[in-house]
């Protein structure tokens, strides 16, 4: 089964999206072709977009469905017109919320995404800027200043999961990689010991590792499945010398790893729940 899906606001259309994928997700033997569509900010172009449906009707053979944040009623209502299956992803929440807090809303578009308090803004940028200068390791003086720095093999991980805590949570993250110098000496480089009250550790299981690591270096020593065994196992090593808490990425995606994380970092004995 095909089914076109529209994912539609008058702004940027992030949590029309995001909400959207949330629900999709559980419908997994529909193949979906999901397009997107922001600023859909007047009539004109509400109307453009249900010419648009209809081709797609015609097409699949089946409403489009479409996920809106339109605060417009008028040019929600064009579009709940179409020939499509209308979500409206704000209706069931903004009135009875309105009602509970004895306030209207203020209906203006895009203020999920804004900058409404400079100061978070401001701390989300400085910590995007510390875990990008404190990738891969470059700067190990620097974890001390570090909330979480993320210890791993090569490939587990680190790089994507520091950058979203700073997205999406302020959080200054830096990583290191464990190298063969690490592998050499047994241990980990003392600056990650002396900051290991906010050292996560990641592991993978190694049939993964290896088909991530022939992606990068086909064939290599590197990529072999006795080297993906003997890094993990190495490592973990490491991490149980130092009660250091391990964190499994093999079947989490990065918003799972960094909620444990999050936790963990707020959890009264740093611990991960």
């Amino acid at each position: 089964m095909k089914r076109t899906v529209y994912f539609v606001s008058e702004s940027t259309g992030i949590t029309a999206e995001a909400m959207g994928h949330s629900l999709l997700s559980q419908f997994d033997t529909v193949d979906f072709e999901q397009i997107y569509m922001p600023y859909i900010n007047t009539e004109a172009r509400a109307r453009a977009l249900c010419q648009r449906m209809d081709e797609a009707y015609a097409r699949d053979g089946a409403r489009p469905v479409v996920f809106a944040t339109m605060l417009d009623r008028d040019i929600a209502d064009i579009l709940r017109q179409g020939n499509c299956f209308y979500q409206e992803l704000f209706e069931h929440y903004v009135e009875p919320l309105s009602a509970e807090l004895g306030v209207p809303p203020s209906r203006k578009s895009g203020r999920s995404h804004a900058i409404i308090k400079p100061s978070m803004y401001t701390k989300r940028i400085d910590a995007i800027n510390f875990a990008m200068a404190n990738d891969d390791g470059v700067r190990p003086d620097n974890f001390r200043h570090a909330d979480v720095v993320l210890a791993g093999v090569s490939r587990s991980g680190k790089t994507p999961t520091c950058l979203y805590l700073a997205m999406h949570y302020g959080l200054r993250a830096a990583n290191h990689p464990i190298t063969e110098e690490d592998f050499e000496t047994g241990d980990l480089p003392p600056e990650v010991v002396a900051a290991k009250a906010h050292v996560f550790g990641l592991t993978i299981d190694p049939q993964r590792l290896q088909a991530i690591r022939e992606e990068r270096r086909r064939g290599s020593a590197y990529a072999s499945a006795e080297r993906c065994i003997h890094d993990i196992r190495e490592a973990q090593n490491m991490f149980k010398r130092h009660g250091i808490p391990v964190l499994n990425t093999t079947n989490q995606s990065i918003e799972e790893i960094a909620a444990q994380i999050l936790r963990a970092v707020k959890s009264p004995n740093g611990t991960a729940a």
